[in-house]
Formats: C-alpha cells, sequence, structure tokens
C-alpha cells in the first residue's frame, strides 16, 4: 500500500516564500487585478489537475452563494443533492440532508439502519478497504469508531481517494498516518442537514500550535455539493452506524501546514503581502516564534492596489515607507488568538468562546502594539458574515492553518488617527494621512515578536 504526502498541501508546505525580485509600487499600480477574478485565487497552487479543477469550481460556487444572499441560499439546503453510490450493503439505509428519518428529541436517529459500529461499518464495506486497513494500525483510532459510549462522525475516504496518491514517495512517520486519521474523525453527531449549517468541525486531532485545542475542517455548499477543506468533495452521506454517522470523501484530508506557508501557495492572490512581508523584514522579524494559535487577516493584491500609487510607493519604495509598511502588516495579524467564523479559541488557547448566537462581539488585539480590530460575526442559519472595524467584511472566511485561520480581506486594514478615532475603509489614502495613523507605532519602536511562521 502507498503512504506518503498524500495531498500537494504537504508537499507545499515544504517550500520558502516566493518572493519577486524586483516589484516596484508603481508596476502594482499599472498592472491591476481584477476585483471579481476570483479563479486568480487558485492559479499559484502545485496540485493535481482534479484537485485545481474541484476548487475553483468550489470558490465558484461559495461566491455565487455568497451574492444571492442569505435567504436564497438557506433555500437552497434542502434541494442539494448527493452522489450516493453503493458504499455500503443494499440492507443499509442512506439518507439524503433534510429528508432523513428522525430519532430521540427531534435529532437524526443515531442507531442508523445497522447495529454495527463504524469501525465495524468501514470493514464490512467494499469502497473503504484502504482506510479500514490504516485504521487497524492505531488501536486509540480503532477504539473511537467502534465505541458506543460517544457518537463521532467519520469523513472516510473511498479507496478510489488512496489511488492520488504519488508512487515514489517514502512512507511517512506512523504520527503523521496517526494524525491524518484523526483528522477524518469529529466527535459528536454531524448528520447531513447539521454539516450543512456548519462552516468549521472540530476534529480529533489535538494541535499544539493551537494551545492544545482540536485542529478544525472547513465545510462548504455549493451548486454542486458539499465539500470539505476546499477540495474534497462528500460523495455519499448520512450512513448511521450505532455510534455515529459516516461521510464519504473522495479525497483524503490531510492536516493543514502553518498560515504563512499558505499564504505562499498563492503569489497571484497574495504577491503584494507576500513581498510586503519580506521587504518590510517582518517575516524575518516573527520567524520561528511560536504560538498558541492566530488569526491573519490576509488582504490580497487588489486590497493594496486599493490604496492608490501614492501610497504603495511611499511603503514599498522608500526607506522611510518600509517603517510604516511593517507597522501596517502587524496590524492584521492576532497572535495567540483564533477566530474561526463559528468558533473562538481564545487567549492562549485555553478557552473556547461559544459563538453560536446570532451577533457575536469580540475586540481582537493586534502585534501593532495590541491595537484591537473589532470584530462583529452576524448569522443567519448557516449564512454568516464576519465584519472588521465596522464596514470591512472577510471575503473568503476560514482558511484553516496549522497554526490558526487566515480570514481574506479585499481591503487594507488601517488603524484609526490616535486623537480622531475614525477608520476608513480601506479605499486610496493620502500618504500624508497614512504616516499621521501609523506614526506612533513606527517612533514608539514597540515592535513585539509574538507571530509564528508568518
Amino acid at each position: 500500500m502507498k503512504y506518503t504526502a498524500i495531498l500537494p498541501f504537504v508537499v507545499a508546505a515544504t517550500t520558502a516564500f516566493v518572493i519577486p525580485d524586483e516589484v516596484t509600487a508603481q508596476k502594482l499600480a499599472l498592472n491591476p487585478e481584477p476585483h471579481h477574478d476570483e479563479k486568480s485565487w487558485w492559479d499559484g497552487i502545485p496540485s493535481l489537475d482534479d484537485v485545481r479543477s474541484s476548487v475553483e469550481d468550489t470558490f465558484s460556487d461559495a461566491v455565487d452563494a455568497f451574492e444571492s444572499g442569505a435567504q436564497s441560499f438557506l433555500d437552497s439546503l434542502p434541494e442539494i443533492d448527493f452522489e450516493i453510490p453503493d458504499f455500503l450493503p443494499e440492507s443499509w439505509e442512506v439518507e439524503r440532508p433534510g429528508r432523513g428519518r428522525k430519532g430521540h428529541h427531534g435529532r437524526h436517529g443515531h442507531h442508523g439502519a445497522t447495529n454495527l459500529t463504524i469501525y465495524q461499518a468501514i470493514h464490512e464495506s467494499k469502497y473503504s478497504t484502504k482506510f479500514a486497513k490504516l485504521v487497524d494500525e492505531y488501536p486509540d483510532i480503532v477504539k473511537a469508531l467502534n465505541t458506543t459510549k460517544h457518537n463521532v462522525t467519520a469523513f472516510v475516504p473511498t479507496d478510489k481517494a488512496f489511488e492520488k496518491i504519488p508512487d515514489h514517495h517514502k512512507k511517512p512517520s506512523k504520527e503523521f498516518i496517526e494524525k491524518v486519521l484523526e483528522y477524518h474523525i469529529v466527535p459528536g453527531l454531524y448528520p447531513a442537514g447539521r454539516v450543512l449549517i456548519s462552516h468549521t468541525l472540530p476534529t480529533f486531532v489535538k494541535e499544539d500550535s493551537l494551545g492544545g485545542k482540536a485542529q478544525r475542517l472547513r465545510v462548504s455548499v455549493g451548486l454542486f455539493g458539499l465539500r470539505v477543506n476546499f477540495y474534497s468533495k462528500v460523495v455519499v452521506a448520512n450512513i448511521f452506524a450505532a455510534n455515529g454517522v459516516i461521510h464519504g470523501v473522495e479525497s483524503i484530508l490531510v492536516p493543514p501546514p502553518p498560515a504563512g506557508r499558505i499564504i505562499s501557495l498563492f503569489p497571484q492572490k497574495f504577491s503584494t503581502l507576500i513581498l510586503a512581508a519580506e521587504k518590510s523584514g517582518l517575516s524575518k522579524e516573527v520567524h520561528g516564534h511560536k504560538t498558541t494559535g492566530s488569526t491573519v487577516f490576509a488582504p490580497t493584491n487588489w486590497a493594496f492596489q486599493k490604496l492608490g500609487p501614492h501610497a504603495n510607493a511611499f511603503l514599498f519604495n522608500t526607506e522611510k515607507g518600509l517603517g510604516y509598511l511593517k507597522a501596517l502588516l502587524k496590524y492584521h495579524i492576532v497572535a495567540n488568538e483564533t477566530l474561526y467564523s463559528d468558533a473562538y479559541y481564545g487567549k492562549d488557547g485555553r478557552t473556547e468562546v461559544d459563538t453560536s448566537a446570532a451577533q457575536f462581539h469580540v475586540d481582537l488585539p493586534t502585534l501593532l502594539d495590541e491595537k484591537n480590530l473589532s470584530i462583529d460575526v452576524a448569522r443567519w442559519g448557516g449564512f454568516i458574515s464576519i465584519k472588521i472595524n465596522g464596514f470591512t467584511r472577510v471575503s473568503i472566511q476560514d482558511g484553516i492553518a496549522k497554526d490558526g485561520v487566515i480570514q481574506v480581506v479585499d481591503s487594507v486594514l488601517i488603524p484609526p488617527h490616535e486623537h480622531h478615532g475614525e477608520y476608513i475603509d480601506g479605499d486610496e489614502i493620502e500618504v500624508e494621512d497614512l504616516i499621521e495613523r501609523l506614526e506612533p507605532y513606527v517612533e514608539n519602536k514597540k515592535e513585539q515578536s509574538l507571530w509564528g511562521e508568518l
């Protein structure tokens, strides 16, 4: 059997930043990136063609769902179908989202159509033999999937998923494989209906870089079904067992690399951010500092272009401007606190805060002398909006990372005046205004190396 770095993210995690040799602010201004060129987001990833295609489709679907509005998004959920193969014997019941049978207390019944446990079920299926064989090598995983004391949800890769593993790589360590297996298991019962209104799900992986909190999966729904971590499509849903539920997925799920390395995979979306971190010296300054979680509000190339040619020329092409550029970048980074769209790991990862209310507010201290970002999260069923400082919205939510989460923004976040207090919307700004807003933090030089691997 072939075991290796299962997805391109693992291979890419070992690569360094891709920094252009010379990029001037004038060039940035003269070569604008269209605001709606979403597919360029994926062009930089060195992935298999089918993975690249599925990610592009997923992103386009997500944008379509976002623009259609919350109500139409929610209305569409009951109509979404799944591709249901004969994952298990015909005598076993397979349900579809929104059409399942109800169990005790109004929930989908967790004793399902079989008395077998999830562990027993994956051994009975001819479509999950490779995953089942891997599980057998790890007693703790066997116990988790076989106990009836607690419900679990398993995202089980089909045998075809293992065919994507390259032949020429060495077998990874047992510790790595065990972590991969744990990443497919979610504590608790998550039938398709519950998954559809979730954005992230906790897994069995306890990540040191998150302060020992659960590493999470990203789930999203589009016109062509449900996907996990952008690339893995759910091909069969709601196989109920005695101790939980199984969802079959078409690709193996791999715990993600650090946030900085993920950003470096997408230079066509983040080349300006990557360049800024390198030229300002921030990437060297913060390298190697351990954190217990983080939130990176990552501005796109378009976000920097919106600042205008004069601001970009000052920030990137003057010696004085580089100090202001570093301060500006620090205002986008929160160390030791991780804010997903539907979960929040508080200071030092010690506290997990309930964010299920319709409105949730938190002030996140940034690396810019702990200058706070005001965050408002609004929820309507499965639709979530994240707003920063009153008006800047997160355009792409929940880029799951080893050491936190990436929230993509299409406007550069600029701190308020020290005395005036007003925010701006990240559009074109005069150099004098930019200097006034950032100068206190540059002059004080209270630059704390709190961030991990940017």
